[in-house]
């Protein structure tokens, strides 16, 4: 197996590497600083200590009061509290996006809540919401993702906000931005949402860990009880060092947002471009003044990604289908369907996806191997 130095990774929007500036932030809570931060005696006062500056760290980079922040242990925990716990307390039921992550997809669909058409470009149809807030009068909470997962869109979710206030105005929004926090300044997001959704590996912070802010007038009905912690908003014990990393990797990033878009930009136009001009029938899926600087989703007629990805890992080019979480499945993406992607497309998409480590030695790498893959698959199509 070749070493992680030896992979060409552009796979960012499933998981970021850590960055080492968090890694180091979070060692100390593994070994010496590990006191439980929910104790009464001085090392248990540290450790909430840490929690409370990492608060305070994270809701100045996204605009919110720190008493608006709620430590969860993921983004899908965050998103199932957003919509799950706000309809157990208002009653009502939901609508999201038809190109929701299945974290918020399934719960909607599990309290029969209504999902949204979008357009080809995986925008929420703003005439499509007016129509169902119409219909619904007992939509109490809406989501709307601020990136898609998948094909980077983003969505104007002040264009949505003024929608509810028109025909939903006591609704509440809930924004999924993990996709969001490399790309976009959160602080202008924010002032139109009631709950937000971060997921830490998304930024260079570690796995299982993420947050929910929930706007102050924004109430909900915890989904995990029993301890207490989060002002009774979330019980369990706290992940301190998750949530020390989780800070320093949101902070690094909205310090070096700007500057990692300008070169990571050209970085995705030279592999988009490079497999257009080197593989025949390559569709690339939204226009890139509609996504984010990272996302390099393309369609490739006449070929199956499973194969082409299968062959990607053999060369060590780590890339998906479609979300991460759902990769094993394999299953064609209700993204791409919900925007009306032709099947025969749908069945040759495949997501890269670029970081602050990516560079142009990986895209150029991407683009040789996907080009030599593509064309022995049709080889083989051909002579089968």
């Amino acid at each position: 197996m070749a070493s992680p130095a030896a992979y060409t990774y552009l796979d960012h929007a499933a998981t970021t590497p850590m960055r080492p500036q968090a890694v180091a932030a979070m060692l100390p809570f593994l070994s010496e600083r590990f006191a439980n931060p929910s104790g009464s005696h001085r090392f248990a006062r540290e450790a909430r200590r840490a929690i409370d500056e990492a608060r305070d760290v994270v809701a100045d980079v996204i605009g919110c009061r720190p008493s608006e922040i709620v430590f969860t242990g993921s983004g899908t925990e965050a998103d199932n509290t957003a919509v799950l716990g706000s309809v157990a307390r208002s009653g009502g039921t939901a609508a999201c996006s038809a190109t929701e992550h299945h974290a918020v997809l399934e719960c909607v669909e599990k309290i029969g809540g209504h999902t949204v058409a979008v357009s080809a470009a995986g925008e929420i149809d703003l005439a499509a919401l007016t129509a169902t807030l119409q219909r619904a009068p007992d939509v109490t909470v809406v989501s709307v993702m601020a990136v898609n997962n998948e094909v980077g869109t983003i969505n104007d979710l002040a264009a949505v906000r003024k929608v509810m206030r028109q025909h939903a105005p006591k609704a509440l929004l809930h924004t999924d931005a993990v996709q969001a926090a490399c790309w976009l300044d959160l602080r202008a997001i924010t002032p139109h949402v009631d709950f937000l959704s971060l997921s830490a590996h998304k930024f260079g912070g570690p796995k299982g860990v993420g947050l929910l802010v929930a706007r102050q007038d924004a109430q909900f009905a915890p989904t995990l009880i029993g301890g207490g912690q989060e002002a009774e908003r979330r019980s369990g014990t706290h992940n301190v060092g998750g949530i020390v990393a989780m800070a320093e990797a949101l902070r690094l990033t909205d310090a070096n947002r700007a500057a990692d878009i300008a070169r990571i930009a050209p970085l995705r136009d030279r592999l988009v471009d490079g497999l257009v001009a080197n593989v025949p029938g390559v569709h690339e899926t939204v226009a890139r003044d509609r996504k984010v600087a990272g996302s390099a989703h393309v369609c490739i007629e006449g070929i199956e990604n499973e194969s082409l990805l299968f062959m990607l890992d053999e060369a060590s080019v780590c890339a998906s289908a479609a979300a991460a979480c759902a990769a094993g499945a394999m299953e064609p993406s209700h993204v791409l369907a919900a925007m009306g992607v032709a099947r025969e497309l749908v069945l040759g998409a495949v997501r890269f996806s670029l970081g602050v480590t990516s560079t142009e030695a990986d895209v150029d790498r991407g683009i040789e191997v996907v080009a030599e893959a593509v064309q022995r698959l049709r080889r083989v199509r051909v002579t089968s």
